[in-house]
């Protein structure tokens, strides 16, 4: 087998998505192909499409279609794991249910693979408001001075900048050698498991295209911010922090490391959830300054902080390491001003 793609899937009945995604993985140019989707604890008709789609195409040519269905909802990370134990292919890739293909996608990844024996490829995304094909918001999800037979220089790349899982294909080898899966019951599983991967990576090539179709919908439930997700986030980057440690990565790629964790666990954190306005708490944010004071105190005088975090949030960040409600207050007010301002302009 040639490729698997994992498609994990949790309620995705409505308005066809999940319909739409399988499609596009089954009209794939490219044949030699199985799709194991992994429904996870389902609670509307998604089980039901799956068993449709298995019968229709279990025993296809070229194109292989596989469900498999857990009793327990373990989140996206344990459902692509699951994937992972059923998938034969050479390759292994991801795709997110609601999202979707474009024609061509992994014909392109496994061609760029063929012809310069990378171990892992990727390719760009766009993002869409609707079913379509026609690329709308497009997004380089990799940089091509980090392609190649990587060296040390372009490793540390990767770990601050790695790109989305979703857009890349992996040797299956290379994930089975390392232990490489993605932690469970949590979401926000992608910050642990990218950059982590992106350690083990010997040969890597980038298909700068938007071939993957990332479907955003206005007002989705998905998309909300709530005080669980951002504790999953942070449950993900202690993770990554913890794995990097026991695998003795520190030593080299402490500062890329470092400051992976601290802007998606603490700042990105820290700002998606004040941006978010709902039910913001003093309590919250004064668990997020304990946390990153705990496990990476300097975080402000690593290498990249200032190069990459924004100088307005590095003084609001300065202030809330100085004084959470004083941060608190003035975020609030700030967020209230800018919302006015907003309205006024009718933006």
């Amino acid at each position: 087998m040639r490729l698997s793609i994992i498609v994990p899937v949790y309620n995705m009945e409505a308005d066809d998505k999940l319909k739409h995604c399988l499609n596009s993985l089954l009209d794939q140019s490219v044949d030699d192909i199985e799709i194991i989707a992994v429904d996870d604890a389902s609670t509307d008709g998604s089980a039901a499409i799956l068993k449709e789609y298995e019968e229709k195409y279990a025993t296809g040519q070229g194109k292989v279609f596989h469900a498999v269905y857990c009793a327990e909802n373990h989140r996206q990370g344990g459902a692509r794991n699951r994937g992972m134990k059923e998938a034969r292919g050479e390759w292994i890739g991801f795709m997110d249910s609601d999202d979707y293909a474009a024609p061509d996608m992994f014909e392109k990844l496994l061609k760029k693979a063929d012809e310069t024996g990378a171990d892992v490829v990727g390719c760009d995304y766009t993002i869409v408001d609707h079913h379509t094909f026609t690329p709308q918001n497009n997004v380089a999800n990799n940089k091509p001075e980090q392609t190649g037979i990587l060296n040390e220089e372009q490793h540390k790349s990767l770990i601050l900048r790695t790109g989305s899982v979703v857009t890349k294909i992996y040797k299956r080898s290379l994930l089975e050698e390392n232990g490489l899966v993605f932690p469970e019951g949590i979401f926000y599983e992608d910050n642990c498991a990218a950059p982590l991967w992106s350690m083990y990576f010997n040969h890597f090539e980038y298909v700068p295209e938007p071939l993957y179709f990332y479907l955003t919908v206005s007002g989705s439930t998905t998309h909300y911010v709530t005080w669980e997700k951002c504790k999953d986030r942070v449950k993900a980057g202690l993770i990554f922090l913890e794995e990097c440690k026991s695998r003795g990565l520190m030593d080299k790629y402490r500062d890329e490391i470092e400051f992976r964790f601290s802007e998606l666990s603490y700042v990105t954190t820290l700002f998606s959830y004040m941006y978010s306005g709902k039910k913001r708490s003093l309590k919250n944010t004064g668990e997020l300054r304990s946390m990153i004071r705990e496990n990476v105190p300097g975080f402000r005088d690593n290498r990249y902080y200032a190069e990459f975090i924004k100088e307005e949030d590095r003084k609001l960040i300065d202030l809330h390491m100085k004084d959470n409600f004083g941060f608190f207050v003035w975020y609030v007010l700030l967020f209230g001003y800018r919302k006015i301002v907003n309205k006024v302009r009718g933006k």
